[in-house]
C-alpha cells in the first residue's frame, strides 16, 4: 500500500503544482453591441424580421482594470463584427455558421494584442469561432457617468466600425407590448436594452458593408471574468 500512496500523494502535488503555473484572470469593464433587428420590440416586429435581418452585428468590450491569463489589459479594448447565416439569437434557427471579423486595439503590446483575442475568445464563445480577418485599429469605448442604465454609449473603432446609443423613450414604444426579444450575445454580468442612433460596419472581410441607425437594437452592459 506505501508505494500506492506515493504514486498519488505524488500525482497530487504535481497537478498543484500545475495548477500554480496556470496564468490567473480577473478584469471588468464595459460592453457594447448593436445587430441590424431589434432586440427589444415587441412580436409583431420581430416575427417581421425574423430570418431576413439580425444576421450582422457589432459588439466590444473596454477592459477598465485586470489582467487576462497574467497579461494587463488596463484601458484596452476589442471588437467583434459578425456576419451569420440567420438572425442572431433566434431559438427556433440556427444561425451558424457565422464569420467574423476581430478589430484589436493598436495601443496594446504584442503580448497585449494576443491576450485581447483570447479574452474575446473566451467571452464570445462560438461567435468568434471563424475569424476571417484581424485588424488593428484605435479602439475608443465610453457609457456616459459609467451608467448602463442611462442608455447613452458610444464605440468607434477606427473608421471600420461604430455605435451611438441612446435610452429608449415612451415613442420607442410602438406596440405597447415590448420587452427585450433577444438576449446579449456575449457574456456580461447585467445589460441594458437601447436605441441605436448609429450601427456601422464599413470595413472589408465578410463580404458586405452596413449601416443600421435608428433601431431598437443595442445592448449596453457590464462584464468581470474571474478565474
Amino acid at each position: 500500500m506505501k508505494p500506492m500512496m506515493v504514486l498519488v500523494l505524488s500525482a497530487a502535488l504535481s497537478s498543484m503544482a500545475f495548477g500554480a503555473g496556470l496564468e490567473k484572470s480577473q478584469l471588468h469593464g464595459e460592453y457594447l453591441e448593436a445587430r441590424t433587428a431589434d432586440v427589444y420590440t415587441g412580436p409583431c416586429f420581430a416575427n417581421a424580421e425574423v430570418n431576413l435581418m439580425g444576421d450582422l452585428a457589432v459588439f466590444g468590450w473596454r477592459v477598465d482594470k485586470g489582467t487576462f491569463e497574467g497579461v494587463n489589459l488596463d484601458g484596452l479594448g476589442v471588437v467583434g463584427v459578425v456576419k451569420a447565416s440567420g438572425t442572431l439569437g433566434d431559438v427556433n434557427s440556427n444561425a451558424y455558421p457565422v464569420k467574423a471579423v476581430l478589430i484589436v486595439d493598436e495601443k496594446a503590446g504584442p503580448e497585449q494584442r494576443m491576450a485581447l483575442r483570447k479574452f474575446a475568445r473566451r467571452m464570445s464563445g462560438d461567435l468568434l469561432q471563424d475569424v476571417v480577418k484581424v485588424v488593428y485599429a484605435p479602439i475608443d469605448l465610453t457609457v456616459k457617468d459609467n451608467n448602463i442604465h442611462g442608455g447613452v454609449a458610444s464605440l468607434k473603432a477606427g473608421a471600420l466600425a461604430e455605435i451611438r446609443t441612446r435610452a429608449l423613450g415612451n415613442g420607442d414604444h410602438i406596440c405597447t407590448n415590448e420587452e427585450v426579444w433577444y438576449r446579449p450575445l456575449t457574456k456580461v454580468d447585467h445589460a441594458m436594452p437601447a436605441y441605436s442612433l448609429a450601427n456601422s460596419y464599413q470595413g472589408d472581410g465578410l463580404g458586405t458593408k452596413w449601416r443600421s441607425p435608428e433601431k431598437r437594437s443595442a445592448f449596453i452592459g457590464s462584464f468581470q471574468l474571474n478565474d
